[in-house]
């Protein structure tokens, strides 16, 4: 964020290292070519690492595609929350999303400011597992999408399922 911060602050960057050696995993991104085969294989992923135990949080980029996530994870069978902008008094118990195999999809402006807390289970299991649906309009907002996982030196892992059909690409 370097070049970012030079072109709005007109300040320089200091690196501070992170507070715990970081664990988190970044998987190659996945791009297919339709917007439904996107969805088939988030939802292949939700499916597999809900069976492992594992906590998910899908990240989507507008009310309309969180809305989208949760018709094709109630389709599939898989109990989720939705965090979006119609839930903002509840975001903090909602974002309870470090529960033992909870899948939570928010939005990118939800759910910030809230810490995850994760159970000793989910940790167990490789922490808090991140699937990006869909660029955002700045690379920064990503960043915080994949730092929610891994946070404090715990074990996390983050990638990107997008489509050719996705408004940014």
């Amino acid at each position: 964020v370097a070049g970012e911060f030079w072109n709005v602050y007109r300040r320089p960057l200091v690196t501070i290292p992170t507070n715990r050696p970081i664990q988190r995993k970044r998987l190659p991104d996945r791009v297919l070519a339709t917007q439904a085969e996107k969805w088939e294989v988030i939802v292949e992923r939700v499916s597999e690492l809900h069976g492992r135990g594992c906590a998910v949080l899908v990240g989507t980029r507008s009310v309309a595609a969180s809305d989208e996530a949760s018709a094709c994870l109630t389709r599939a069978g898989l109990p989720h929350v939705v965090l979006n902008a119609a839930q903002d008094s509840q975001e903090a118990e909602i974002v309870s999303a470090g529960q033992v195999g909870r899948i939570t999809v928010a939005t990118n402006m939800a759910g910030r400011g809230t810490d995850i807390k994760l159970a000793d289970e989910v940790i167990e299991a490789g922490g808090l597992q991140v699937i990006m649906a869909e660029r955002h309009d700045a690379g920064r907002i990503d960043r915080q999408l994949e730092g929610r996982s891994g946070r404090q030196g715990q074990p996390g892992c983050f990638q990107a399922i997008l489509s050719l059909e996705d408004q940014l690409l």
